[in-house]
């Protein structure tokens, strides 16, 4: 039995190009992040003999209203919010860029470079707490919907993650695979054995 799942990143968000960390931050889609998804949406929509079953995201407002988007295209009015599909949050990190957190807080930052799958800020979580809570519910979605087309609106660390566990890839590799805003991932399980057919894959303006 053949089910499709479709691992989304959100579009680009209002602070984005200001490169912080947002976490469990709770920030909108920028104008550009908008029509991202508007893009992927209808690359979706017009692929041959494509549908979409159902669609799973994130509770924060950004992967909400990506999934919005994507889910109006195949007249699914309301997504199924799934909060543990939530990015890591980085307890008092966030809302900081990369260049403050080393300034403000370098002996944090040294430990988190030495150990960025166990390291957590005050406050926040680590890669592997992540891990806990996202792939139990994950691979419950995909065992629910056997031989259905889904799809699963989520965040950059949180699509690492998934993508390691499918590749059957240790976590020490996350960072070694990129995940830009707007971002499409393909899996298609054959029974229960994934196999990764697309990753990263970004619709430019005017393609369709």
């Amino acid at each position: 039995m053949i089910t499709i799942c479709y691992i989304i990143r959100h579009g680009l968000t209002v602070n984005a190009k200001e490169k912080r960390y947002t976490g469990h931050l709770d920030v909108n889609l920028s104008q550009e992040g908008e029509e991202q998804m508007e893009r992927l949406a209808f690359h979706l929509s017009t692929s041959a003999n494509n549908s979409l079953d159902s669609v799973y995201c994130s509770d924060l407002i950004r992967a909400k209203r990506s999934a919005e988007i994507i889910g109006w295209a195949f007249g699914i009015k309301k997504p199924i919010i799934v909060p543990d599909f939530r990015e890591c949050s980085f307890g008092h990190w966030e809302g900081l860029t990369f260049d403050e957190i080393m300034q403000t807080y370098p002996e944090e930052f040294d430990a988190w470079a030495k150990s960025p799958l166990e390291f957590m800020p005050i406050g926040g979580e680590s890669i592997m707490d992540v891990r806990s809570r996202v792939m139990p519910f994950f691979n419950n979605i995909v065992a629910e919907n056997r031989g259905k087309k889904i799809a699963i609106v989520a965040h950059g660390g949180v699509n690492r993650i998934i993508l390691c566990e499918l590749l059957g890839i240790p976590l020490q590799n996350i960072f070694k695979i990129g995940q830009d805003f707007g971002a499409l991932n393909v899996c298609i399980f054959h029974d229960e054995v994934p196999v990764l057919k697309l990753m990263n894959y970004m619709v430019n303006p005017g393609q369709t």
